[in-house]
């Protein structure tokens, strides 16, 4: 049978300030798979999510989600996935229980389990106490945590990743690799940057290797693998 796409790039063609960053990128993520994004610094891993999200525009070529596309249905489209950027983008004048607020109204989460999910994720992440403190009160590894958790309340088709394990303690991280696979079981499509070849191998079923702004090869991860064994990353 058949696994629904999720995420459809197509012919993806990325130029800032007159620089081909991205060329003819083309790749799908399938339903309720975990797939890495990987590549070199500089392969242009950052730049194809911000393209994605929609925060750089592309040249050319067409981003789909769940059935939706990018430039034909923009705000049904931001809808479709959440984002745990590499560094945490907080609101100053929000507590970090308004920024949880803040996502539970923008995607309409009902109220149990908003409830629910804070309670397990603050308990979870340390942060419990931390609630109605501002991010400028808080250390880098807590402000990823909260962005962590504010992505992860909604359930969307898609999860967009950039380098998750950045900042996060042992603890937070094995926990959050934990969450990653439920979400993935439960049917959510994840999409995630690292340069933690380890957990590649731990998490991911499928990669899409970038070189010098193309994808250079893509598949399970299996195949990842074999070329990591081979040294040919």
């Amino acid at each position: 049978m058949d696994i629904q796409s999720v995420l459809k790039v197509s012919n993806c063609h990325i130029t800032i300030r007159d620089a081909a960053i991205l060329r003819e990128v083309t790749f799908e993520v399938k339903q309720g798979r975990i797939t890495a994004l990987v590549g070199h610094n500089g392969a242009g891993k950052s730049s194809l999510m911000k393209a994605i999200i929609g925060s750089i525009e592309k040249k050319e070529g067409t981003i789909i989600i769940d059935g939706i596309d990018q430039d034909e249905h923009v705000s049904d489209y931001k809808y479709q996935f959440s984002y745990i950027p590499e560094e945490p983008l907080l609101l100053n004048e929000l507590t970090i229980f308004q920024h949880f607020q803040l996502y539970q109204k923008s995607y309409d989460i009902p109220d149990p389990l908003f409830i629910e999910r804070i309670h397990t994720y603050a308990e979870a992440f340390e942060l419990m106490d931390k609630l109605d403190d501002y991010p400028e009160e808080l250390s880098k590894g807590m402000r990823q945590k909260a962005q962590t958790i504010c992505a992860l309340l909604p359930d969307v088709p898609l999860l967009l990743i950039d380098e998750p394990f950045m900042g996060l303690d042992v603890y937070a991280g094995t926990y959050l690799q934990q969450l990653l696979k439920q979400r993935r079981d439960e049917g959510t499509s994840i999409l995630l940057t690292t340069h933690q070849l380890d957990k590649v191998h731990d998490l991911a079923d499928d990669f899409v290797m970038l070189k010098d702004g193309r994808v250079s090869s893509a598949g399970a991860i299996e195949q990842f693998e074999q070329l990591d064994r081979r040294g040919s990353l």
